[in-house]
C-alpha cells in the first residue's frame, strides 16, 4: 500500500541527506512529485507505507503528513 505525503526536514538537514531520502522513495517504487527548498526543506511524494514509519523515526525529519488539498471558505 502507498500514500501521498509531505516530508519536511529540520533546518540542519543537508541537501545530500535530503537526496538520500528522495532516493529511498524512488528505489522503493515511489515517486517524488514536488521539491520544496524556498520556505522549507522537503518534498511531496507518493511512497510505500513502510517508508512512512522509518521516515517518522528519523532525527533529521521534522514531520511527515498526508498530502491533501486544502481549501479555504470565504
Amino acid at each position: 500500500m502507498s500514500g501521498k505525503y509531505i516530508v519536511v526536514f529540520k533546518d540542519h538537514a543537508s541537501q545530500d541527506q535530503i537526496n538520500d531520502y528522495v532516493n529511498q522513495v524512488t528505489n522503493n517504487g515511489g515517486e517524488v512529485t514536488q521539491h520544496y527548498d524556498t520556505v522549507l526543506k522537503g518534498f511531496a511524494a507518493e511512497m510505500p507505507d513502510h517508508l512512512l514509519t522509518s521516515f517518522q523515526a528519523s532525527d533529521i525529519i521534522e514531520y511527515v503528513e498526508p498530502d491533501s488539498i486544502v481549501t479555504t471558505q470565504q
